[in-house]
């Protein structure tokens, strides 16, 4: 076993860290104030290649495997945590299915411009009675002619205030349930095709979410992805990925927290000395630092049996599962550590804080995914 990134693997990351030092980590207090998509940032890191890190060579992209990917994302979530929210959305759900079932025509109108950054991506699965219960979906896509009429109304879409394309979870099958669900392409100026309420976050701002309102819009039969009633299956392939990329966010968010926290404790003093001097504030360090440790070994692994072709669902699950309950414990740690300073927007720590919490929803939330992998092992 070779726990070892390639000697390119790691050229790459020193480079997506000079750009994340360069262009991100100088705004991130502006970027959490402000609670703006920062769109000349967008367009810096664009042209820098990396928003077709998954994508063929062919339509612009670095074909990239997935531990690669999953080394630049960690390393941009160092940076703002909403501006890592919009390029992963971007990067992975937003084009994914467009560059894999889009036709030669709807590749070149979309996914290549989005690649260079001048087309903003969503994609648009949960609902008012329905996230992680993709059988609740209710939003609909009725065959009509040579195309399809879809009806309903998206929530907590991660650039949906501005995208200019999304693709959408539509059942054309409601009596189906899963096996009735379905991708289509949904692009910005076709009739019916509107933004609804924009949502304030308590973190993660920087990145814009809001609803995304479908009032029969009619798209023509190549903006079907895939084949209908397959979406579940589809929806699987890349949840591995998105899993994986949320845990080791977490992870990241959690380093920075601590190494902030550090630097606090080393230069607070209390009854004469410095807090790190404490038993008890050196085992928090070392409690969240060992449990970081493991996570990130968990999420690699998982990223290595992606790229193998392995099945790993279950371990995603546990993977994101564990990767993003330790980086709550080792905000809240943070917090404490700074005491009552860590109430206060002056230090970073209650950012962190607030951050970290955005993370417990994506890719299933953890009340979904522990049901899920207790009754399989239960099963065993």
């Amino acid at each position: 076993m070779d726990f070892r990134f390639s000697e390119e693997q790691e050229f790459f990351r020193n480079q997506v860290r000079d750009a994340v030092d360069r262009l991100v980590r100088p705004r991130i207090a502006e970027i959490d104030r402000r609670a703006e998509f920062p769109r000349d940032l967008w367009d810096e890191f664009a042209g820098l290649g990396y928003f077709g890190l998954r994508h063929p060579a062919a339509h612009g992209g670095l074909d990239a495997d997935t531990v690669t990917s999953m080394i630049f994302f960690e390393e941009l979530a160092r940076g703002s945590c909403g501006f890592f929210m919009a390029v992963t959305v971007q990067m992975l759900m937003g084009t994914y299915f467009v560059g894999r079932f889009g036709s030669p025509a709807i590749r070149q109108r979309v996914l290549e411009p989005a690649i260079r950054g001048e087309k903003i991506g969503a994609i648009c699965f949960t609902e008012s009675q329905s996230g992680s219960d993709l059988a609740g979906v209710r939003t609909t896509a009725v065959r009509d002619g040579d195309g399809w009429v879809l009806h309903g109304t998206k929530e907590w879409i991660t650039n949906g205030p501005i995208c200019d394309f999304a693709t959408v979870l539509a059942t054309t099958d409601p009596k189906a349930g899963l096996k009735g669900l379905s991708f289509f392409l949904v692009e910005d100026g076709t009739p019916g095709f509107a933004r609804g309420q924009k949502i304030e976050k308590l973190g993660a701002r920087g990145s814009v979410t809001g609803e995304v309102v479908l009032d029969h819009v009619r798209v023509p039969a190549e903006n079907l992805l895939g084949e209908p009633g397959k979406g579940v299956t589809y929806v699987t392939d890349i949840l591995n990925q998105v899993r994986v990329m949320t845990g080791l966010a977490a992870c990241s968010i959690a380093d920075e927290a601590l190494r902030d926290a550090k630097d606090y404790a080393k230069r607070r003093e209390a009854f004469g000395k410095p807090i790190s001097e404490y038993q008890l504030i050196r085992e928090k360090f070392g409690r969240c630092w060992a449990k970081r440790e493991a996570a990130r070994t968990l999420l690699y692994r998982v990223a290595w049996m992606i790229d193998a072709g392995l099945e790993c669902q279950r371990e995603a699950m546990a993977a994101k599962w564990v990767a993003t309950e330790m980086c709550l414990e080792a905000v809240d740690e943070a917090t404490r550590i700074y005491a009552g300073n860590g109430f206060t927007p002056e230090y970073p720590a209650e950012r962190f804080f607030r951050d970290a919490r955005f993370l417990l929803s994506g890719g299933g939330t953890h009340e979904v995914l522990l049901d899920y992998l207790g009754r399989t092992y239960l099963r065993q």
